[in-house]
């Protein structure tokens, strides 16, 4: 993969994943903590809880999927309230691999990607449909 990316065109943004790492129990009740109050304050779809690594993650996480226009509200409230979690934040673009490894946002530690589960270049993913009920704000 070069070293840079042509530029992307923001419309090529379907969504966007945010990842929150953990690697201890003590971890694992921080990152419960925030995915608590990210569903009580924001439109997303929260998923599985993975305790072992998977994919290209080197940590157990969880991915919490959000659309655009989420992205101003959800990303500052994670940059201030990630309390020493480590969170990737990156662009679903069609390119998975250029997203994890040319586009993303870490907070914390960067961690290991294993990009060669990554693809060049797939689909992307749908409208995220939010399996959260805010009731707070951010």
């Amino acid at each position: 993969m070069p070293a840079s990316a042509p530029p992307l065109n923001l419309d090529r943004i379907h969504s966007y994943h945010a990842h929150i790492y953990f690697s201890t129990p003590e971890q694992r009740a921080i990152a419960a903590t925030i995915r608590e109050e990210i569903g009580q304050r924001f439109s997303v779809q929260l998923g599985h809880w993975r305790d072992q690594p998977v994919g290209p993650h080197a940590r157990g996480m969880y991915q919490v999927a959000f659309m655009p226009g989420e992205f101003a509200r959800l990303v500052p409230w994670l940059m201030l309230n990630r309390r020493g979690l480590t969170i990737l934040v990156h662009p679903n673009t069609g390119t998975p691999k250029a997203d994890h490894l040319l586009h993303p946002l870490w907070f914390g530690e960067v961690l290991d990607i294993y990009s060669a589960v990554l693809p060049d270049h797939g689909e992307p993913e749908d409208d995220i449909i939010p399996n959260t009920q805010p009731s707070l704000s951010p």
